[in-house]
Order: structure tokens, then C-alpha cells, then sequence
């Protein structure tokens, strides 16, 4: 007998093509800016204590890590959300220590806590886990 594909919850799926989209269109941004050296960006990368070939490695080592998890969430690889999580849990740890503007990080901390709540909720933990019974119909 063949064997079910696990139905993903719809909110999974928008997790997995938001960190998908903005990966790539932020690694797009990201190269550009870094082959333009823009004098203002290269100013405000100065500030952080932080080198900036480093600041340049992260930056990119994170986009990668988004657009990874985001293709593997949506083959349920309960691995990739935890991938996203401690990844992100890091790299915020290392910018409140390093930031020259705090202030700044708050749009990403907030899209952070939404997508890991989002990634975490019982429903969703059942589709990483395998369970068969996960109802698209019921928010998750």
C-alpha cells in the first residue's frame, strides 16, 4: 500500500516560501550592494566592532541558511526549522552586542518571533513529526 504524503498546514507553507522569497531577493540586494561598496552602507558597517569581511560572511551565511530552511520545511524536515531557529537566535544574540543602532534589529526580532511561533505551534510540530491527521482546515 502507498504510504500518504503528510499534509502541510498552509501556515508552514508561508513560512517556507516567505523565508524563500526574501532569502533570495535580500541575497539579489545583498550582492549588489556589496559590489557597489556603497559609501553609506560601508560607513555604517564601520560602526560595529564587528570586521566588515565578516559582517559580509554572516550576512550571506544567514541568507543561505533562510532560503535552505525554507526548501526543506516544505519537504517537512523537522531539522530545518530547528536549522532557522538556532540560527537566528545567534546572529540576533551577536547584533545586540554589536549593533550600533538596537533600535534597528526590532523589525527583524518581531518577524523572527511571528515565524517561530508559527514554526513551533502544535500543528505544525504533528507535520514534522509525521502525524497523518494534520487538517489544513484549522489555523495552525
Amino acid at each position: 500500500m502507498r504510504e500518504q504524503p503528510k499534509k502541510r498546514p498552509t501556515s508552514i507553507t508561508v513560512v517556507a516560501w516567505f523565508l524563500i522569497v526574501i532569502g533570495v531577493l535580500s541575497l539579489i540586494s545583498s550582492t549588489i550592494a556589496f559590489m557597489s561598496q556603497n559609501p553609506m552602507v560601508e560607513e555604517m558597517m564601520s560602526k560595529n566592532p564587528i570586521p566588515i569581511p565578516m559582517q559580509h560572511l554572516l550576512s550571506f551565511a544567514g541568507l543561505t541558511v533562510s532560503i535552505v530552511s525554507g526548501i526543506w520545511i516544505l519537504k517537512g524536515q523537522n531539522w530545518a526549522r530547528f536549522l532557522y531557529f538556532f540560527w537566528s537566535v545567534i546572529t540576533i544574540t551577536i547584533g545586540i552586542f554589536t549593533a550600533p543602532n538596537i533600535m534597528m534589529m526590532i523589525p527583524g526580532l518581531v518577524i523572527f518571533a511571528v515565524l517561530a511561533f508559527i514554526l513551533f505551534l502544535s500543528k505544525a510540530s504533528d507535520y514534522f513529526d509525521g502525524v497523518e491527521d494534520v487538517s489544513d482546515s484549522e489555523s495552525a
